[in-house]
């Protein structure tokens, strides 16, 4: 499945961004990227953490640290906690932020190895996430400038954890960086996402890219290393896994959601892309 690009958002008065984020619902399957490093803290939640190639297991306390254009997801399987809500408290940084910190200082060299790293995603030792876990929770309350602080504080001690280990293995490929076609490919992308449902033709995904049919298909598999026609399979196989895993919906109906009309074709599909029936692998998500 494609991940779809996310627009990371610096508020006025800050030189970082930062997401409080709270979900009585579960934290939803929505595979994405964007060009900040993301340092992540997921809290009273248990579920599946994807990034890159990587799928695993998490709980409460997981703690990561992502690399720029990283394709990455969250998917809550339940909450610890009955009486509160999913929580995850999300810091977002650029690369030239990191640069600015790294490169004058010498006491940061350590930081600028750790984010070198990040390209795979990162997670900690349980000892260095329990002693940075409380600073992290109390970020959201305090101003920018002590927020500031003790996020610096906090990447600091986090470069120190010698038990630092990647998450997605070194195969797993980072989202191409910003090109000067990426207009065009993201209004495709934007019209295949919204209607991958349906029957898409190739004469339509050309016409938003302004291109002839035979440059969008240049273009197209540029950017994705995929034909159209692949993307779409493979984004309806991803929304199918989406529902297997967070709904209990009969296989008949994740197969409608997913686009497919017959539910024999959508069985094969599945086999094909993932090695097993859509029943197997809900059920190794058990």
């Amino acid at each position: 499945m494609r991940p779809q690009f996310e627009k990371v958002t610096v508020p006025e008065g800050a030189s970082w961004a930062l997401l409080d984020r709270r979900l009585d619902d579960g934290i939803p399957f929505q595979w994405h990227y964007h060009p900040e490093f993301e340092l992540t803290l997921t809290l009273n939640s248990r579920g599946q953490r994807y990034v890159g190639d990587s799928v695993a297991a998490y709980d409460d306390g997981d703690l990561v640290l992502l690399g720029p254009n990283l394709p990455h997801t969250w998917c809550s399987a339940e909450r610890i906690a009955a009486s509160r809500p999913h929580r995850a408290v999300v810091m977002w940084f650029t690369e030239a932020w990191g640069e600015r910190l790294t490169g004058p200082l010498a006491e940061m060299r350590g930081l600028a190895a750790l984010l070198e790293r990040a390209g795979r995603g990162m997670t900690f030792s349980a000892a260095a996430t329990a002693a940075v876990r409380p600073r992290i929770e109390t970020i959201p309350a305090q101003p920018p400038a002590e927020r500031l602080v003790t996020l610096i504080g906090v990447l600091a001690a986090l470069a120190e954890d010698g038990d630092a280990a990647p998450i997605a293995s070194p195969a797993s490929r980072r989202v191409a960086a910003a090109t000067p076609d990426r207009a065009r490919i993201e209004r495709v992308l934007d019209h295949i996402h919204a209607h991958y449902r349906e029957p898409i033709a190739v004469e339509t995904l050309a016409e938003l890219a302004c291109l002839s049919p035979s440059g969008f298909h240049r273009l197209f598999r540029r950017h994705t290393r995929l034909t159209a026609s692949e993307y779409i399979a493979e984004l309806r196989i991803g929304q199918a896994c989406a529902l297997l895993v967070n709904s209990d919906q009969p296989i008949a109906h994740v197969a409608d959601a997913a686009g497919y009309r017959s539910l024999a074709n959508f069985n094969r599909q599945f086999r094909a892309a993932r090695g097993m029936t859509p029943r197997a692998f809900r059920r190794s998500f058990g």
